[in-house]
């Protein structure tokens, strides 16, 4: 096991009502700025609940944050954050709006263009303070200090992560989740067991509580995730998927564990240049991505094709086929295709995608440091 520093301060409120509850985590003197998205926590009543829960409290909002964040509505928030001198963010929604209302955090108290925390890793030295209220589970923003916003104006779509990010508290209530559409719910499932995967999936390092945490948490979606879809208010499948999708990413299980990256950095650049909803691209592009470099994450691919998916016959190389099969059967059968002519997008996107990594720098990612522009344009030519 490799040497690591772990710290995650995020208070978790799990179960239902727990939305009544947040008054008590945010001062009562807070000028409060509510922070959602197209305006669906209202017609499922999630609305309701906080406003409810915040009666008397000095409370401004801010709608309309996209899915993938556009830089360009976000800094509208900040300048907004500024002039009522807002000292509280209260995100409700997704990952989206989580990850932008990081950004805002971090980008009212920053000198200088805010755009250079994520085009230039300028870094953060304070931040608003911020609680969540998760309605979609998936990326597990609610509990870490990553944000990925993009830049619309250049098709951009960047990362940052600091520690000062990190939520005061962040409430899941399963049933906040009752009302989305399948086309979400699949996206989460996926977009939590791409996460695990890119912790888990590199190779041994002697870490063997990690490695069952990850196939623990890739078990438990593969076994919840379709009751989720299946029974749309199965309370207890949507808690188990939720819980999954925050410890994906939360920080535990890539503790002292070497971390792969690639397919999720590909994946990125699919979003920015032809809007696909960020789980199809990891649909799209890990499956190829262990394809194409399942010599290098040979032991690892053994593992995993035995204790997640019981795969033990046959030789090394037939029971890694298998799984990674295996792996895209499973994104297709929550009902996210797995191949980019499933949605329109040709092989001509592959130079594109290769100049803007080699103009930022991107020619050594990977567990190995070893994924190339090459090794990208092989990846991508077998997701056609």
């Amino acid at each position: 096991m490799e040497n690591f520093v772990f710290y995650n301060p995020v208070k978790i409120l799990f179960g239902k009502g727990q939305i009544a509850n947040i008054a008590a985590e945010i001062p009562a003197d807070a000028k409060i700025l509510l922070i959602y998205g197209g305006g669906s926590i209202k017609s499922n009543g999630v609305y309701d609940q906080v406003k409810s829960a915040l009666a008397g409290r000095n409370i401004t909002e801010f709608g309309g944050i996209e899915p993938n964040p556009h830089l360009e509505t976000l800094l509208k928030a900040v300048e907004l954050v500024r002039k009522e001198e807002i000292d509280f963010l209260l995100a409700v929604g997704g990952g989206s709006v989580l990850d932008g209302t990081k950004f805002i955090a971090a980008a009212v108290p920053f000198v200088g263009d805010p755009w250079d925390i994520l085009a230039k890793q300028a870094p953060v030295t304070a931040a608003l303070p911020f609680g969540t209220v998760l309605t979609l589970p998936a990326t597990g923003s609610e509990m870490n200090t990553n944000s990925v916003v993009t830049k619309w104006e250049t098709q951009e779509k960047l990362f940052f992560a600091s520690p000062l990010v990190f939520p005061r508290f962040s409430v899941l209530d399963p049933e906040t989740t009752f009302s989305l559409p399948p086309r979400q719910i699949s996206n989460g499932i996926v977009d939590a067991y791409a996460h695990v995967m890119e912790q888990y999936l590199t190779y041994p390092v002697n870490a063997p509580l990690q490695d069952r945490m990850a196939e623990s948490i890739l078990k438990t979606l593969i076994e919840e995730g379709p009751k989720t879809l299946a029974k749309p208010e199965d309370y207890d499948a949507r808690a188990n998927v939720m819980w999954c999708a925050t410890m994906a990413l939360n920080g535990l299980i890539g503790v002292g564990v070497p971390q792969d990256w690639a397919t999720h950095m590909i994946g990125h650049e699919l979003t920015a240049l032809h809007g696909l909803d960020h789980a199809q691209t990891l649909a799209i592009v890990l499956p190829s991505n262990l394809e194409i470099r399942r010599d290098r994450k040979c032991q690892k691919l053994v593992q995993y094709a035995e204790r997640v998916w019981g795969i033990v016959d046959g030789t090394e190389a037939d029971r890694i086929t298998e799984a990674i099969a295996q792996t895209r059967n499973f994104f297709e059968s929550v009902g996210v295709c797995t191949h980019l002519s499933d949605y329109s997008v040709s092989l001509d996107t592959i130079p594109v995608i290769i100049e803007r990594f080699q103009k930022r720098g991107f020619v050594a990612l990977g567990e190995h440091q070893d994924v190339n522009p090459e090794i990208v344009d092989k990846i991508l030519t077998l997701c056609a």
